[in-house]
């Protein structure tokens, strides 16, 4: 039986709804269960979501995208290519600081309003 090998945009929408399913227990987790993770994994986790989001939608289309974790600069790649994309997708650059920064630092921003970002990945 031959094997399926699936498509870089295919591959990239699995990881994305990963990291989405990945954020909502954690975050439920954080609400609802006293789990001792800061909140910030929940916006990395948003972050790689939108990221791989974007970059699946670029390569369906046949865009090139550079090595990036940058949602603007993806984002303008979209756009520029006249992409339709869903309401609200331009919050998701607020997500980029979380990338790599979080990693690697204590981000203190404002991370409260989950809800905006669950509902624009979420579509």
């Amino acid at each position: 039986m031959a094997k399926k090998f699936l498509k870089e945009y295919e591959v990239l929408l699995i990881k994305a709804k990963e990291d989405l399913i990945a954020s909502k227990y954690i975050l439920d987790g954080f609400n609802n269960h006293g789990l001792e993770l800061r909140l910030e994994i929940v916006f990395f986790h948003f972050q790689q979501c939108g990221e791989k989001l974007l970059k699946s939608v670029l390569d369906l289309n046949g865009i090139q995208f550079p090595r990036t974790h940058d949602l603007e600069i993806l984002l303008q790649l979209l756009v520029s290519n006249d992409i339709d994309l869903v309401a609200d997708v331009n919050n998701l650059v607020e997500l980029t600081d979380y990338a790599v920064e979080s990693r690697y630092a204590i981000l203190l921003d404002d991370m409260e309003d989950t809800g905006k970002y669950i509902e624009v990945l979420d579509q």
